[in-house]
């Protein structure tokens, strides 16, 4: 993906290589896909699981609850970290409903950047917003 494409771009470029890759149902990411507040961030998938990031750059945000499939069918919301769990969903639209409900404050669009960048751009615009910086 090339970072000097607007954030749009590269964020449907994100959804159509999570698509192409095979590794998440295709209901799940339909249903994500549908949803707006979900569809703005940068899907990325592991073992299964489809995770959302507010940047688009590797290593990705783990500030997002994530969704994996559960043994026998359905699905398992957890997170953000691995640690935390949200609770099970019979169909894809309930896991996706959990996961709009917990997204962080003022979440999306994805930034073109790493996490470290978004940081970064976030402290600048906080510092701008009270007269810090």
């Amino acid at each position: 993906m090339d970072p000097n494409q607007p954030g749009e771009a590269v964020t449907e470029a994100g959804w159509a290589e999570i698509r192409a890759d095979g590794r998440v149902r295709t209901e799940l990411l339909d249903a994500a896909y549908v949803e707006p507040r979900l569809r703005q961030l940068f899907p990325w998938a592991g073992m299964g699981e489809l995770h959302f990031s507010r940047c688009t750059g590797f290593r990705w945000t783990w500030d997002i609850p994530y969704i994996q499939p559960a043994v026998g069918g359905g699905y398992w919301v957890s997170g953000p970290s691995r640690k935390e769990t949200v609770g099970p969903a019979a169909t894809s639209e309930q896991a996706i409903a959990m996961v709009v409900e917990r997204l962080p404050p003022g979440c999306g669009p994805a930034f073109v950047g790493s996490p470290e960048e978004l940081s970064s751009h976030e402290a600048t615009a906080r510092n701008q917003a009270t007269g810090e910086g």
